[in-house]
């Protein structure tokens, strides 16, 4: 699998590994092009197209190019799937595992997504729960307030406020966010009280993962750690907008311990039953529906 060195330890134990970075920085073209060509490979399946990564594929010379027919620089693939994804008829890993037809592949169904934790990250866990003052026979739930802002978000205030009514309810509530979320992260925690944790990970996402693994819940907005969450088996709450190619349908969790929010645009007074202008519509969703959602979950799983 080529690709970046921050989502590399989630496959790291499944597949061979060429990273297309080094320390977040894009290797030189001409660099990544002789590690390319210098592994021989028959064939690729370009999930992410990028005219940069089609480019390198075509010039190392790889005798077969799987990838969409649907962008400008497609003539650089020699077997082209033709997929609109902006039709969201079917979900993001659908799309990504129907490109496996030009290897004559046929899929019939979506295979579970699962993360293994090692030994070792669950002691990194268990240290991570020590140093916030969790036991291991706590319930710990992580609210995860930040996103890549491909989608609409449900807002920070609403974390907070849901956070301190998780914790009046016993339960050990930690705000979790990378390294460029740490302002939102600590000023969430604040807002929700004295009992709340903020938590900024350091850590690899593997790592991330069994954290996460250790939770009873996890809720969050449409973003990769909600992902995460559904591989190790964690439930989920996560907010979608009523956007189709920001949907639940395209982009949702793929567990089946999940309940997901999606707001109504009809009831937004911005969108008046439009398309969704903003996250405005994201407030028709209240804490309460929320915490009720947490115990159906909980009580299910």
């Amino acid at each position: 699998m080529m690709l970046s060195s921050y989502t590399s330890s989630l496959v790291e134990d499944t597949a061979g590994i060429l990273l297309y970075d080094t320390d977040g920085k894009l290797k030189p073209f001409f660099e990544m092009l002789k590690e390319i060509r210098n592994a021989h490979f028959d064939a690729a399946v370009i999930a992410y197209p990028r005219f940069r990564i089609a480019l390198l594929l075509k010039l190392a010379g790889i005798p077969l190019r799987i990838g969409t027919g649907y962008r400008w620089y497609s003539f650089l693939f020699n077997k082209r799937i033709y997929e609109h994804r902006k039709t969201v008829e079917k979900h993001e890993a659908e799309y990504n595992l129907s490109l496996l037809q030009g290897l004559g592949i046929k899929i019939s169904h979506i295979p579970e997504a699962k993360i293994s934790i090692s030994q070792h990250e669950k002691r990194t866990a268990s240290d991570i729960r020590q140093s916030l003052g969790i036991s291991e026979t706590d319930n710990m739930i992580l609210l995860h307030p930040g996103s890549g802002r491909s989608a609409r978000d449900w807002k920070p205030e609403r974390f907070a406020r849901l956070a301190g009514e998780l914790a009046k309810s016993g339960y050990k509530v930690v705000i979790t966010g990378g390294l460029n979320e740490e302002v939102l992260v600590n000023r969430t925690a604040l807002e929700a009280g004295s009992n709340v944790k903020p938590f900024i990970s350091r850590l690899n996402l593997k790592e991330f993962a069994a954290f996460i693994q250790t939770a009873k819940l996890f809720i969050a907005n449409s973003t990769g750690p909600l992902h995460i969450a559904a591989a190790v088996g964690t439930p989920v709450i996560g907010f979608y907008p009523p956007v189709r190619v920001m949907s639940e349908k395209r982009w949702g969790p793929m567990t089946d311990k999940k309940i997901i929010f999606v707001p109504d645009p009809a009831l937004c007074p911005r969108c008046k039953g439009g398309s969704c202008r903003g996250s405005d519509c994201m407030d028709q969703i209240s804490v309460d529906q929320v915490v009720d959602a947490k115990i159906k979950l909980i009580r299910c799983n």
